[in-house]
């Protein structure tokens, strides 16, 4: 059915006064590109002005083009603020996975913990990276990790009666894995069109019992659109992005929630007895990762400001303004493990326990499961047949 389109002589687009959906704290802070200060944001007047050197950076809608500020500048400027962390002076790249471990002082790793290869004992020197600012410290001990895996296992009927077995809860490995955090204020300028439904009656044609074709009405819904064009106005606050590339992503999302707000200063003692992986996206592909996060949040919120029955966003242009970032660890236990050469993980979120994992399916049990089956319903038909 055509969409309804609205006549010649019928009013303007619709242009929707600003709506700000989520705004940022009252204290919240922004770094002066000038002089590297804390700025002072007001989302009401989009200024930001910094009380040192009297900077001030007017934030202006723009409906023809993406704008942001100049990200390559404010990475280059933490360059010298990489560091190596402290008690984790060597680092070791396994052959299977890929993965980056840093390495405690001292202490010798022999497997991987994200694929169980056998890791060569040829540490280098760790790189300097931009140090974690803050981590969440294991809350669920190895016991109750190992408690949740087992119950995890259990729930799965199809799962390999091996399993068990090669899934060896001894090897159950406590591991700190880097995320980026991304806070930034948005403002998107969408265009689009909403539909509103309406009841017509129209008329069709249908063969009575007599051969004969006989007029009948019916009542159908119709949509009319309308064209329309607004802004959203939204505060992003804690936008996480995994930044390792050992872990499949939909087991790492499936991991969530995460208790941020009791995220604590980060210190080395918090990693002692622990692996620690190095980050391998690093803050730029992070931020273009946490942008597309964002997109699609902003997306939905542009359909709910175009209101109506239906909704189409026909283009939509960002600014992402006081970008910050916090670089930081969250705890998991881990455990990998091989069943026909293929590597499985078990992952157990270390602050609530909550599990996500692979496994293969025994084909042998899936198909018995199949033959009871067809064998029970036969018996049925047969014994229905004999009434």
């Amino acid at each position: 059915m055509p969409e309804d389109v609205l006549p010649a002589d019928s009013p303007p687009p619709e242009q929707k006064a600003p709506t700000l959906t989520k705004a940022p704290p009252s204290d919240r802070k922004f770094p002066c590109s000038k002089c590297g200060a804390r700025l002072d944001f007001d989302p009401t007047s989009r200024s930001l002005k910094c009380p040192y050197c009297g900077h001030v950076e007017e934030i202006k809608p723009d409906k023809v083009g993406v704008q942001e500020r100049d990200y390559e500048e404010y990475l280059s400027k933490l360059a010298g603020k990489r560091t190596k962390l402290e008690g984790r002076s060597s680092q070791v790249r396994c052959t299977g996975c890929g993965a980056v471990v840093l390495l405690e002082d001292k202490v010798a790793t022999d497997k991987c913990p994200f694929c169980g290869t056998h890791l060569e004992n040829q540490p280098e020197a760790a790189e300097d990276m931009i140090p974690p600012e803050s981590v969440l410290p294991f809350r669920v001990d190895i016991r109750k990790a190992r408690e949740e895996f087992a119950t995890w296992i259990k729930s799965r009927w199809f799962a390999p009666s091996a399993l068990k077995k090669m899934a060896n809860l001894g090897q159950l490995s406590g591991i700190y894995v880097p995320y980026w955090t991304y806070d930034a204020m948005t403002y998107t300028h969408y265009t689009g069109q909403r539909g509103i439904d309406y009841t017509d009656t129209e008329t069709y044609y249908e063969t009575d019992a007599q051969g004969n074709q006989v007029a009948r009405t019916r009542t159908v819904v119709r949509t009319m659109w309308y064209p329309c064009s607004g802004e959203v106005q939204h505060f992003f606050d804690d936008v996480l992005v995994c930044a390792s590339k050992s872990l499949p992503d939909n087991m790492v999302g499936s991991l969530a929630p995460w208790d941020l707000k009791r995220l604590v200063t980060y210190k080395s003692e918090y990693l002692s007895g622990f692996k620690t992986e190095r980050y391998a996206i690093d803050l730029k592909r992070g931020f273009g990762i946490a942008r597309e996060i964002m997109k699609e949040h902003i997306h939905q919120l542009c359909m709910q400001d175009i209101g109506g029955d239906h909704q189409i966003v026909n283009s939509m242009q960002s600014q992402y303004v006081g970008v910050t970032f916090k670089h930081i660890l969250l705890p998991l236990w881990l455990a990998s493990y091989r069943y026909y050469d293929k590597v499985y993980r078990v992952m157990v979120n270390a602050r609530t326990g909550n599990v996500v994992g692979e496994r293969p399916y025994s084909w042998v049990k899936i198909t018995a499961l199949v033959l009871l089956i067809v064998a029970i319903v036969g018996v049925i038909i047969f014994l229905a047949s004999r009434h």
